[in-house]
């Protein structure tokens, strides 16, 4: 066998520079790079320190022949001229890989099976003795790469792929690979950081594995030291000897490096659950002495040891995959970016994102980025230096300003002088006056965000007098008031719900996204609502019940008031939030109205009419709906304020319900769906198609001289005129449209209908 072998390493896409980097400071020599891939020549030695130290390879492989091939009997005789009892026992255990296709096969099952028949045929003995196949651990493990018509048969010295390293046995939902941890570690400047004893902080540390890579990356540790199984372990061309040596200095190399005095490397996790599994990979790697990881919010994230201490800041960020998750992912990039500038100055930043517009979001540039790609998403590692010429703030300051805060920058991190204690003239000791406390500076809003902001304070400014004359908390504050930020933003109290109309397919989405991410900007600095109090949803054309549909499953249900009671919201949940807003003055409306009367609530959803009934007096309350989560949503909004021995809840298909009703009522209120249909309910309903026959049914329990109150929100809708001919019809529709809903006067439509 040779002393020099032609080696592949592969590696994820994107780390092919990094890593031709690295094997060639291994020993790597003719190196060239290739897709997810590095080629070279090396001897034995260096094949094994590229599997023992290599942090950025996926496998080390040992190429054993390169034969041209133009079909599948030319793969089995290329395979079988092998001298594999070289290689392997013939009892032994195998894995075939195959990759790539062409020169009639497209199937790489067919191709892998075409190279495990030739090396077991060569193998198999007089006595019927013939190797195996074992996919999780075997002997040895082939890959054969078919590369425009040549095949490159090779022998897979890592056995497992080198990322790894056996100390994550517990992970988050999903983590970074660890290679690709280490790449970018390399990329941010932790070698040089490391060296000259700079520190390491990572905000979203998740189970810890920049972190650990860091630690041994830190410790001169090999990343695959603790590894005991290898792709060469059983390899009859394994040179125990030689790897023993190489083992044994990586060893001392690892035992030196720890007895150093450890770096200051910290994370922290806002998920208590990640908290454990994080320490537990920390202890496997060795590294307990070295890093500690704490539970902490982005928001309250504080790095530094001390003053003079510097380091990296390093974190990768959620990409969100939830409906609503621009919100979060947005105002966790913009504290990110504050704890940046308040607690972080003259630190470094590396920033690993999936989407680079919301890192733009953090009011801090980036001097340099770096593409790389996570599995099949392509990202970008933004690098930063946290210095105040580097912020992006609401704040425009001259060079002069700009100068003034480097030298006061510079100043706050040299150490205290010890100063002569001051007397006043009677002797007593004069106190320092405090030092100033930091100025936090919000991120300067976009030209279109500014905008958006100063129609949201103009509007607030309009209608708070309004709400606040009228005892309302909870109102519309903006619904697409400008086309190009199609949105709806409604205030609870102190909460703000956040309703995106998804933009039309002629809308170019980037330009969707960016205004959406405007829009998320200014609506806390514009309401003065903190931004853990925004949520967004993405409202769609809606079909049957879909817009009852849940979306979260929080469960976090917020008091409110309106009109003397008291109602819960879930502003996370479902695309509603309990609560129609629009609905206020029918309800108030009701209220009045109630006083004595038996009111009956059809389509009832939360049931929160009834309990305007029932605050103004009624007689009884009846609520009819079809789902058993409303009807408890009702209960418990009954409950809240007071009322329930005269307050029935009834689950059933409303139609239904009306047909096998015989009970009269003095005040009706009906808000039907547009569409609706469930399992519980025979057809569909449509308001437009069936209002007629609903109405009738309704009219039938109205007793002498009551009023039914009709709405729905469907646009096109047409009342039937011939009602008119057997009842007395009104639209009331203008006087049920508050100031909050002036700009959109087709939210609904609603009748007082009476008998004749």
């Amino acid at each position: 066998m040779s002393d020099r072998f032609e080696l592949f390493l592969t590696c994820p896409k994107g780390l092919e520079g990094l890593l031709i980097e690295e094997a060639v400071g291994l020993g790597l020599e003719e190196a060239r790079e290739h897709t997810s891939a590095v080629r070279g020549m090396a001897d034995m030695e260096t094949a094994y320190r590229l599997c023992l130290w290599s942090r950025l390879a996926n496998r080390v492989l040992l190429v054993l022949k390169r034969f041209p091939m133009k079909d599948a009997e030319d793969l089995y005789h290329g395979v079988l001229d092998v001298d594999w009892q070289d290689h392997m026992l013939a009892d032994g255990t195998l894995a075939v890989e195959f990759s790539g296709h062409g020169s009639g096969i497209d199937n790489t099952h067919f191709g892998a099976l075409k190279v495990k028949d030739a090396i077991v045929d060569k193998l198999r003995t007089p006595t019927g003795e013939r190797p195996s196949i074992d996919k999780l651990n075997p002997d040895l493990r082939i890959h054969l790469r078919l590369d425009r018509g040549e095949a490159i048969l090779s022998l897979d010295l890592s056995g497992h792929s080198l990322h790894q390293r056996g100390y994550r046995l517990q992970q988050g939902a999903a983590p970074l690979k660890e290679n690709l941890a280490a790449a970018i570690l390399i990329r941010a400047g932790w070698p040089r950081i490391a060296a000259e004893g700079g520190a390491l902080a990572d905000p979203m540390c998740g189970v810890g594995t920049f972190l650990v890579e860091a630690g041994m990356i830190a410790a001169d540790m090999a990343p695959n030291l603790r590894r005991q199984q290898w792709g060469f372990t059983a390899w009859l061309g394994h040179v125990p000897a030689l790897w023993k040596k190489l083992h044994e200095e990586a060893t001392a190399r690892a035992a030196a490096g720890l007895a150093k005095p450890p770096l200051w490397i910290r994370g922290y996790e806002a998920d208590p659950r990640l908290i454990q599994p994080g320490r537990n990979n920390v202890e496997r790697a060795g590294l307990s002495e070295w890093i500690k990881i704490y539970q902490g919010e982005v928001a309250t994230f504080e790095p530094r040891p001390d003053q003079n201490q510097k380091g990296l800041v390093i974190c990768n960020p959620p990409y969100g995959e939830r409906l609503g998750d621009e919100a979060s992912l947005l105002y966790l990039y913009q504290n990110l970016g504050e704890r940046l500038r308040q607690a972080c100055l003259n630190w470094e930043a590396a920033v690993f994102t999936g989407a680079p517009d919301l890192g733009k979001r953090m009011g801090i540039r980036s001097h340099k980025q770096y593409s790389f790609w996570n599995g099949a998403l392509p990202c970008k590692l933004l690098l930063i230096k946290v210095l105040p010429d580097q912020f992006v703030t609401g704040e425009r300051r001259s060079p002069e300003q700009r100068q003034a805060e480097r030298e006061q920058a510079a100043y706050d991190q040299t150490p205290e002088v010890p100063q002569e204690r001051q007397y006043n003239k009677n002797g007593n000791p004069i106190k320092p006056a405090p030092s100033p406390a930091p100025v936090v500076e919000q991120a300067r809003l976009s030209e279109g965000g500014q905008m958006f902001a100063n129609r949201l304070q103009k509007n607030l400014k309009s209608l708070s007098k309004w709400a606040k004359r009228e005892g309302v908390e909870c109102y519309r504050v903006y619904d697409a008031d400008m086309p190009e930020y199609s949105m709806a933003i409604d205030l609870y109290h102190d909460w703000v719900h956040v309703q995106e109309y998804v933009a039309p397919k002629s809308i170019d989405p980037e330009k969707a996204s960016a205004r959406l991410f405007d829009a998320l900007a200014a609506i806390p600095q514009a309401l003065n609502i903190d931004k853990s109090r925004v949520v967004i949803k993405r409202r769609e054309r809606q079909s049957g019940t879909k817009q009852y549909e849940r979306q979260s499953a929080q469960g976090k249900f917020t008091e409110v008031n309106e009109g003397g009671v008291k109602l819960l919201v879930n502003l996370t949940d479902y695309l509603d939030t309990g609560l129609f807003l629009d609905h206020r003055p029918m309800r108030l409306r009701i209220q009045k109205e109630a006083a004595g009367k038996r009111f009956l609530n059809l389509f009832c959803y939360t049931a929160t009419a009834s309990v305007h009934a029932a605050k103004g007096g009624a007689r009884s309350t009846t609520s009819v709906d079809l789902s058993k989560t409303y009807l408890d949503w009702a209960r418990r909004n009954l409950s809240l304020n007071g009322f329930s021995d005269k307050n029935r809840l009834e689950q059933g298909d409303v139609m239904a319900w009306l047909e096998a009703s015989r009970d009269e009522y003095d005040l009706i209120f009906i808000d039907p769906p547009t569409f609706s249909n469930s399992k519980r309910m025979e057809g569909v309903f449509d308001v437009q198609r069936d209002h007629v026959q609903l109405l009738d049914l309704a009219m039938a329990r109205l007793a002498p001289g009551g009023v039914l109150y009709f709405s729905n929100n469907f646009r096109k809708f047409q009342l039937e005129d011939n009602l008119g001919e057997r009842y007395a019809v009104e639209e009331i529709t203008a006087k049920t449209i508050d100031p909050d809903f002036a700009r959109n006067g087709k939210i609904h439509r609603a009748w007082k209908i009476m008998s004749r």
